[in-house]
Parts: C-alpha cells; structure tokens; sequence
C-alpha cells in the first residue's frame, strides 16, 4: 500500500518504520522546514522502551540520553528539602529506561528509517502541509500547502495535538481537546546562561510556588534545560518576542531562579510554548484516515509517557494493519488494543496539576510532603508498580 503520514516526530517516524517494514511504501510530510532537535527532557520507558527494543535502537537512545542522578526539591533560597532517585520509578524495569530531549528521541527514530528495510526509501517532504484531504472509493487524494499532491491509500495523521489532519478529517479540535488550565515553557541555556552552579553529575532541580513549578537539568559540559509549568487559562502568543514578553509579566516576582531563567531566555535557540491539554476522540479513525500519537489520544505533559505511548501506538497500528489485511479491520483493532490504556493514563494526568503547578499555599505544602515521601525506597517501588503499562503488544508488522 501507498501510505502518507503527516507528521515526521516521534509517532510519523515509528509509523513510516514499521509500515516499511511490512512492505509499504511511505512518505512523510512535515511542516517544518527541518527536522526538529532539542526540546524538554522526557522519561522513556515501559512499553515504549520495548518497542524501541524491537527496533534496535536502544544502544542510540543511551548514548543520546541523560542519566540524571537526582532531583531536587528546592525552596525559594535553593535549600535542598527533598531528593528523588528518578530510578526508583522504574525500579524493577531491569534498567529498560532513560531520560533523553524529545527531539533526540525523534531524530534517533527517523534515523532508522535509513536502515535497510523492504521496499523503497521513505519520500521526506519538508516545509509541507496538508490543505484538504478527499476520499474517493480506494484511495485518498492529499493536497499540499506547497501545490504537490499525492494520491494514496491510507492516510496517518501524526502531526500532534493541533493536527490538521484531524482537522480537515473530524472536525474543528475544540470538539477534541480538553485544556488542564496548565501552560508549559521549556527550552535550553547555554551551561552558564542562567549562572546556575555547574554540576558534576546531571541533576534536575525544581521548585513550586503557588501556581508554577520551575525546573532545571543541569549536565556537566551541556546546556541547561528549563521547564516552566504555570497555572493560566486562555489563549498564548504565537510570536517569539511575545511570548518572551508574556513569560516575563506572567511570572513577574516569581522566586528561586525564575528571575535569571527568564532573563537568560533571550539567548535560548528554541522556546516551546503551550496549553496542556488532552485529545479525547470517540473514534481514532475514518474512512482510510487514522490518527496517532498525541492527534489522536494527548495524554499531556501532566501523565508523562505521551512520547513512548506514540511510539507504542504506531507500532501497533502498523501491527495490525499487518495482520487484518482490510484497514477497516485494522483500525477497529487498533483502538481497541490501545483504548483503556490510554484512558486510564489521561484519568491519571488529571490529579497531577498539584504537582506541575499547585493551585495555593496548602498545595505547595502538600506537594512538599509528596515528594518527601516518594523519596521513601518502599514509596518508590510502590508507584513503579502503578504506573506500570497494562498492554500487550502484537506481533511487528513485518514478522
């Protein structure tokens, strides 16, 4: 089959891996003018990990990554009142995890695309987006932004919680999204940009106050990585400039580091910007279209894992594709294997505001206590089992 995936992230990349595997041709169709690189710090892990196991690229996941040792609970003056062994989340995962930038995670995927698979090389088009999407019987014609069309038999949308795919295809995505009432800042400094004390070992440092959480990783010769999560409602700024502006007045008197973090953000190379929302569809498929990855089911940054899900939703999607033969067959089975999963972990995401940006002073505490307390060894192996990943993945695409 003939295949275009919109989107070239971490969900359009894992999907054009295994849809090549099984023999199909692939092109994928990106916005952006280059592949993107950088972004905020994830945790990678449970039934993620194990599809990157399949595909071989564990070893370049490990090599690109971060071993963070600790991280750090911190009140206004950066004492030290809590320190988490991000390990310990995952302990008894036999060492199947680690912490790496969402964009390294992406280029290492999009990497194994160029090793030796069926069929012919996966067409990139970049600077590309889709301008309308009509099916016809058997095939699906895609009109792009750039006047380029393409005839197709399936179409994947993998281009994230604004997808215009699921736009064009299911309607407007204020039908689809669910704000949390969270907004999120991330981006890089150059090691000293934010005269932060250098580190010897990679370490994260946070700090909450009524309404924002504030953190840092700092690496020994690397950038630091700064992530802001902020209470706030309502629309934000496209612009740079402004939304540099809008940081600024918006976290105006903010404690800790705040002040030289968002002094230093001039200098940063990328700033990523937005509401933390969850994508919540009656169906994730129609006609020959589907969706994946965060156009299809955001869990949001609040339930961690959004990037590991898209690389499981992928693989299974392309799985069953591979197994039913007809899409429709394919589709159904694909929801359904993935569907109380991924319900179970937006449900979860909606108790964790209190962690990424406490509503008052008596969150601030409670958090506190929180954190002190997953730092216990018998607290830590106890959320590691909860937040285990109840699903069992099908045979590849491909054999």
């Amino acid at each position: 089959m003939d295949v275009l995936i919109v989107g070239a992230g971490i969900a359009g990349s894992a999907a054009a891996y295994w849809l090549r595997r099984a023999g199909h041709r692939t092109t994928l169709v990106e916005h952006a003018p280059e592949l993107r690189r950088g972004g905020y710090l994830i945790d990678f892990w449970g039934a993620g990990f194990e599809v990157a196991e399949r595909m071989g690229i564990v070893p370049e996941l490990i090599r690109r990554g971060v071993s963070i040792q600790r991280a750090d609970q911190v009140d206004a003056r950066g004492r030290r009142f809590a320190s988490i062994d991000p390990k310990g989340f995952v302990r008894g995962s036999e060492d199947r995890y680690v912490s790496i930038a969402r964009g390294d995670l992406a280029a290492t995927l999009f990497g194994a695309l160029a090793q030796e698979l069926p069929g012919e090389p996966t067409e990139l088009l970049l600077g590309e987006t889709v301008r309308a999407i009509t099916e016809d019987g058997d095939r699906v014609r895609v009109e792009l932004t750039g006047g380029l069309h393409r005839d197709v038999d399936l179409v994947v949308g993998a281009d994230g919680v604004h997808s215009r795919v699921r736009e064009l295809v299911f309607g407007p995505e204020e039908d689809f999204a669910t704000a949390l009432g969270i907004a999120v800042a991330a981006y890089e400094l150059a090691e000293d940009a934010a005269g932060a004390v250098a580190a010897s070992v990679p370490v994260a440092t946070m700090y909450a106050e009524a309404g924002l959480q504030a953190s840092r990783v700092t690496r020994p010769g690397g950038p630091t990585m700064v992530l802001l999560t902020f209470r706030h409602q309502g629309p934000l700024p496209a612009a740079r400039d402004e939304q540099e502006a809008f940081l600024a007045q918006r976290l105006a008197g903010a404690g800790w580091e705040v002040p030289a973090l968002l002094e230093a953000l001039p200098s940063a190379p990328a700033l990523y910007l937005d509401a933390a929302s969850q994508i919540r569809m009656p169906s994730w498929s129609r006609g020959r279209v589907a969706l994946v990855g965060d156009a299809a089911a955001c869990v949001s940054l609040l339930a961690g894992q959004g990037s590991a899900l898209a690389l499981v939703e992928a693989y299974v999607l392309a799985a069953e594709l591979d197994r039913c033969g007809d899409h429709r067959d394919a589709f159904a089975a694909y929801r359904q294997r993935l569907d109380r999963l991924l319900r179970g972990k937006q449900a979860a995401a909606t108790g964790l505001g209190l962690v990424f940006a406490p509503r008052d002073r008596w969150q601030v505490v409670l958090r506190a206590a929180l954190l002190w307390a997953v730092g216990l060894p018998f607290v830590d192996r106890f959320a590691y089992r909860s937040l285990r990943d109840a699903v069992e993945l099908p045979a590849p695409a491909g054999g």
